[in-house]
Order: structure tokens, then C-alpha cells, then sequence
């Protein structure tokens, strides 16, 4: 357990806009580039297969295939250079980490999707007048 002056001191460091993500959550990463002195963002759209640490050194890995080829980055979450994180998808899975997907290829990498509904998320209707004694 970290000491409350060390929670002080990152609680600074760390970035209030990080949605909550999973493992196997497909998501796209907004990364900083710097091209001489103009900047951009680019966009790296994979599946997360690791989160590690905690605080501000927490780092996630995302993984794609590009040209048949995996790429995978590890970024760390509470970093600056991170512009945004949207999650494009929630998939179903049993593990913490998902290392087991870089010998496979294929139909064999895909998830099972876990799909929320609005419905389930919203509370039971309730009546509006708590006086009426009907």
C-alpha cells in the first residue's frame, strides 16, 4: 500500500478523462505525434491484452494486425501524449491477460462480444408521487 504523500504527490500527475476499459475491449487510442513543429493525432484501433501497474505508472498493451503482421504498443495511461481513449467494444473473456492471441491468426482472435443494453443500466420506474396512497 502506497503512502498518502505518494498518492498526493501522482493524484496530480494522473488524467481525470480515462474512460473504464477492460481486457478485450477493442478501443481506439488517440496518440500525440510531433512532425517538426506541428502536431497531430494519430489513431491506434486494437484490442487491449494486458493492463499492469497501478497509479500513475499504469501502462495498457493494444494490439492489431496490420498488413498480416501483429503490432502491439504499450502506452502508458495516465501520460500526456494520450489524447483520447474511446471503446469501440466490449468482448466476453476469462483471462487477465491475453497473450495467448499472438500464435493464433485469423477467425481464432476474435471474442465473443459483450453487448450492455440501455435497459439493464436504467433503474425500475418508480412512482413519481410518494404521497399518494393508491
Amino acid at each position: 500500500m502506497k503512502r498518502a504523500a505518494i498518492m498526493h504527490v501522482e493524484a496530480a500527475y494522473m488524467a481525470k478523462e480515462r474512460p473504464e476499459f477492460h481486457i478485450g475491449d477493442t478501443v481506439d487510442v488517440g496518440v500525440r505525434i510531433m512532425e517538426g513543429d506541428k502536431e497531430r493525432i494519430q489513431v491506434f484501433t486494437g484490442l487491449v491484452i494486458a493492463r499492469r501497474g497501478g497509479g500513475v505508472s499504469e501502462t495498457f498493451t493494444v494490439r492489431r494486425i496490420v498488413a498480416g503482421e501483429g503490432v502491439e504498443r504499450t502506452l502508458p495511461l495516465h501520460s500526456p501524449s494520450i489524447a483520447f481513449i474511446r471503446v469501440a467494444r466490449s468482448g466476453k473473456v476469462r483471462r487477465a491477460k491475453l497473450t495467448f492471441l499472438r500464435k493464433r491468426v485469423g477467425k481464432a482472435t476474435r471474442l465473443t462480444e459483450l453487448r450492455r443494453e440501455l435497459g439493464e443500466l436504467a433503474a425500475p420506474e418508480t412512482p413519481s408521487d410518494p404521497q399518494s396512497g393508491a
